[in-house]
């Protein structure tokens, strides 16, 4: 049953990003930039609906009036395809550093490039990454969040953090605050895997971190509090769901929290 169930989510995830950027293309590009952005975040809705529907996994969001006014940096735990568009719905107006790859793919690029999304090579260093923070402080003067995955790449769930110092440099150079965010969507949409998982677990929105903080004690504190919240989760969600299939980094996790589970080890 997971699946079929997996095989007929996929198709119409895929089916559904295609149709709506190829048929919603007038109303988005005839838009002011803004207001065009309620399609991707309606994108992002029916997807969480289908995988709620289709595939039977549900989430909750914690802390949404941590959430504060104007421009901040949202750093989210990146762990699956899903967590790049998740939270789009609760975020005013949002705005990606893509590498400039994505810049290129038809439509896609023309999507991102109507929301002024920030290319980046990243490989680049000096002049080029000194454009790429002028371009954001632009965006950000006017109102924008920024979106940075701390970590840099997916990560498997339960798996030894591995921050990147870059968001400590970023915090420093903005001096905006910084939103932690924790969650495990990689147990239910594992990252370079087919299947999807039912089950339910919770999207943790933590307070703040102000900014003026130095930002080697920032970045301890980042870490310090996203992991955290990411163990009561990881613990929270294995005994919410006692039959969804722990990658072996969650066990393991578990395991040194002490953590009884259920769940059997993929």
């Amino acid at each position: 049953m997971i699946v079929l169930r997996s095989i007929l989510f996929n198709a119409l995830f895929y089916a559904n990003l295609i149709l709506r950027m190829i048929i919603l293309s007038p109303v988005y590009f005839l838009s002011p930039r803004k207001k065009a952005y309620s399609v991707p975040k309606n994108w992002a809705l029916s997807n969480h609906w289908l995988m709620e529907k289709i595939v039977g996994t549900s989430f909750e969001i914690e802390g949404l009036e941590n959430i504060p006014a104007g421009s901040y940096i949202v750093a989210p735990k990146h762990q699956s395809f899903w967590d790049t568009y998740a939270l789009l719905p609760w975020l005013d107006d949002p705005v990606y550093i893509l590498k400039r790859e994505l810049m290129w793919i038809p439509l896609f690029g023309w999507y991102a490039m109507k929301q002024r999304m920030i290319p980046v090579n990243r490989g680049a260093r000096g002049k080029v990454m000194v454009e790429v923070l002028a371009r954001t402080r632009a965006e950000l003067a006017t109102g924008r969040q920024l979106i940075i995955y701390p970590e840099g790449t997916r990560r498997a769930p339960g798996a030894e953090p591995l921050y990147k110092y870059g968001i400590a440099r970023m915090y420093r150079d903005l001096g905006i605050p910084v939103v932690p965010v924790a969650m495990h969507p990689g147990l239910f949409w594992p990252r370079r895997k087919f299947g999807r998982y039912p089950g339910h677990f919770k999207v943790r929105i933590l307070p703040p971190i102000e900014p003026g903080m130095d930002p080697d004690a920032f970045f301890a504190r980042l870490i310090e509090v996203t992991e955290k919240a990411s163990d009561e989760l990881l613990v929270d969600t294995a005994e919410r769901n006692p039959n969804l299939p722990l990658p072996p980094t969650a066990a393991r996790r578990l395991a040194e929290l002490g953590a009884a589970s259920k769940a059997a080890q993929a």
